[in-house]
């Protein structure tokens, strides 16, 4: 079989790899969209329980993390989240406000697979997928050798995303390709992930209990859900500390937000001082968690001393823990770190040295909140790519 040659080649058929191909075909471009998996989107399809959370009201540089944090500005710019909420609409996709400004598929999350699929169609995309891809090298063009064809195009795009969730096929691939054609690799590491706790056999017995809290690592706080598992703790706001956190250090959880405990205390100590502890705090608190959090037993909160009562309170409203890890790349809905982005251009997303070479999407050192941030940053950055290309 001989070389097929376009002017335009995309490993990673997901988010970004199909709408930056979407883009570039618009353009004219003769666009191959490669992918090793049997079928387009598969990390689409399982996002937002089902649902897609496709982006969110509200998105800024801010919203994500990276090496440098103005990086994400210009792509953010050049194609909002506004922008693709009008494609959604355009497509006849509805959608809805779930909480904080995350929108989510009325329907299925293969309505916006099915979208990008439908752009690159338009667009004459060629659409290769289960073709393993064995080998890229550059000569007066980028080769792409697979396991069933080899491809040529004067510029490559890669968009095979990171480590998280391996068992949909990913891989440092994109990493690999970065470091031979000489561009730098920030370290990774499992983000939006639940975090584990040796040892804290305590956590076992609250394993199902949630609640509303503020979880906080460094200057990182977010107020959100949190659920207790066997093995740790998990939930929104622990998924989105865990992005900031570094094994050894800790993380700090407040179990009752904007609730000043110690004067609240002093108030229901008057109001029902034969009350348990235990039995004040699951006035807010679930009932397990309230007894666990009610160091002084049985004893009516009429006999608890203030200053007892004050360290009862201090440690509801900022419980310090840490974590032994967390539940790695398996379960991690992202990966924080990536290609080095002093390397990548911020307007483009072409590396500054390798005229022709593109990495957008997840394989990129920027990562988002959870809450649709993720998925924008991949229209963005394949938006960027798509307009260069």
């Amino acid at each position: 079989m001989g070389v097929q040659k376009f002017d335009v080649a995309v490993i990673g058929a997901g988010a970004a790899g199909m709408f930056c191909a979407a883009m570039a075909g618009r353009r004219g471009r003769r666009v191959a969209l490669l992918d090793h998996a049997p079928a387009p989107g598969a990390k689409i399809l399982i996002s937002g329980g089902g649902r897609c959370n496709f982006t969110n009201l509200d998105v800024t540089a801010a919203n994500f993390i990276s090496n440098n944090p103005h990086f994400a500005k210009s792509a953010l710019a050049g194609f909002s989240s506004q922008d693709f909420i009008a494609l959604v609409k355009a497509h006849d996709i509805a959608f809805h406000e779930k909480r904080l400004g995350q929108l989510f598929c009325d329907g299925a999350a293969s309505q916006i697979v099915g979208m990008l699929v439908g752009m690159c169609a338009a667009a004459g995309v060629t659409i290769r997928c289960g073709h393993r891809i064995t080998e890229v090298t550059c000569g007066e063009a980028f080769l792409v050798r697979t396991d069933q064809g080899d491809f040529a195009a004067e510029t490559l795009v890669l968009a095979t995303g990171g480590l998280s969730i391996p068992k949909l096929g990913a891989t440092g691939f994109a990493y690999d390709v970065a470091r031979r054609f000489g561009l730098r690799v920030t370290p990774v590491r499992a983000g939006l992930v639940p975090l584990v706790f040796a040892g804290a056999d305590w956590m076992q017995e609250l394993a199902g209990v949630s609640l509303e809290a503020v979880a906080a690592c460094g200057k990182a706080a977010f107020r959100e859900n949190l659920l207790f598992t066997h093995r740790g703790m998990s939930g929104p706001a622990i998924l989105q500390v865990s992005s900031y956190w570094r094994e050894g250090t800790e993380i700090a959880v407040d179990m009752m937000p904007g609730v000043a405990v110690y004067d609240w205390l002093l108030g229901r100590k008057a109001a029902r001082p034969k009350a348990a502890l235990k039995s004040v705090f699951s006035e807010i608190l679930p009932m397990r968690l309230a007894q666990y959090l009610a160091a002084a037993g049985e004893r009516p909160i009429g006999e608890i001393g203030n200053k007892a009562l004050a360290a009862v309170a201090a440690r509801v409203s900022r419980f310090v823990l840490t974590p032994s890890g967390s539940e790695g790349f398996v379960k991690a809905e992202v990966t924080v770190g990536g290609v080095e982005t002093g390397d990548l251009s911020s307007r483009t997303m072409e590396a500054r040295k390798v005229k022709g070479l593109f990495f957008i999407g997840e394989a990129v050192d920027v990562t988002g909140w959870l809450g649709g941030y993720n998925f924008q940053w991949a229209w963005s950055s394949g938006y960027a790519a798509g307009a260069a290309v």
